[in-house]
């Protein structure tokens, strides 16, 4: 059975005459009959009787035709929901990013996106999460692109440069580094740390800071995500070594500047690098790269 002996069937099971059916499906009368022939075949029992100079289904046609039209309705429904998804001028973009990214960074790149392309009818769906378990959506299909830290080892993902975060050192309102304009790192490695987990895009950039200045530092806490790291600081559980994210702003906190090391954390568009993707999505794509920080 094939999708169309099942069109061909629905048209004469609708019109009730061969040569009528025929020709609205542009077809010879004996391909017709042939494809009907062999559904009936197929099936084991006659799905059509003569009636005059037509036809009529049989009590097993009008049986067959209620699931051959439900099938033809569902995947018509799904031919146009996929071309509407993935069309050149409309469909839904799968984004993903890293919980720092979420209060601006990509709020701003998608408003920009869709306010100078007013003629593209887009929709994003939005996900966060760590840089791991981005990179696992992108692998399976699940994000179009993601926005996170670079990852060694991830032959089937391509990382692009789009943007830079300033690491500081955050520490509680009265602590003893408050004062201070900027501080080294060996001076925060005497105090009680809050890391990010080891599943953080973050995590190894700074086991690097304090591997080159040969200090391991004292991590007390370990937390995944940037606004908690900086909740915690807030509530003197410790200091942090992190992004400057606009949410220290409102929280009672110092940020102070790492002095003599200009830490930048690396910001990178996450895609597969060898699968399919819609017209909309290289769009994108091509945006963001072109508006690279």
């Amino acid at each position: 059975m094939n999708l169309n002996q099942l069109h061909y069937f629905s048209k004469l099971a609708q019109v009730e005459h061969y040569t009528k059916a025929s020709e609205e499906l542009n077809i010879s009368q004996p391909s017709l009959s042939h494809a009907i022939h062999e559904l009936e075949k197929e099936l084991g029992t006659k799905l059509f009787e003569k009636q005059g100079r037509g036809v009529a289904l049989t009590k097993y046609g009008r049986l067959f035709r209620e699931y051959a039209d439900e099938s033809l309705q569902i995947l018509d429904t799904g031919v146009r929901k996929v071309r509407s998804l993935t069309g050149q001028t409309e469909g839904m973009i799968e984004l993903a990013y890293i919980y720092t990214l979420g209060s601006e960074f990509v709020p701003k790149l998608v408003s920009d996106f869709i306010r100078t392309h007013e003629e593209l009818k887009v929709q994003f769906r939005f996900t966060v999460g760590n840089t791991s378990e981005i990179i696992q959506g992108i692998k399976e299909e699940r994000f179009d692109i993601g926005f996170c830290s670079m990852t060694e080892r991830e032959p089937d993902i391509s990382f692009t440069p789009v943007g830079t975060e300033n690491l500081v050192v955050v520490v509680p309102k009265g602590h003893p580094l408050s004062g201070e304009a900027a501080v080294d790192l060996e001076q925060a490695a005497s105090y009680p740390q809050i890391f990010y987990t080891q599943n953080s895009g973050l995590r190894p950039v700074v086991d690097r800071m304090f591997e080159q200045i040969k200090i391991s530092p004292r991590i007390v806490y370990e937390i995944e995500e940037d606004g908690s790291m900086a909740g915690l600081v807030a509530q003197n559980f410790g200091i942090a070594v992190m992004p400057e994210i606009p949410i220290l702003s409102q929280l009672p906190v110092d940020i102070l500047p790492i002095r003599n090391r200009h830490e930048m954390r690396y910001v990178y568009m996450a895609r597969a690098a060898d699968k399919y993707q819609p017209p909309l999505v290289h769009r994108f794509a091509d945006y963001v790269k072109r508006r690279r920080l």
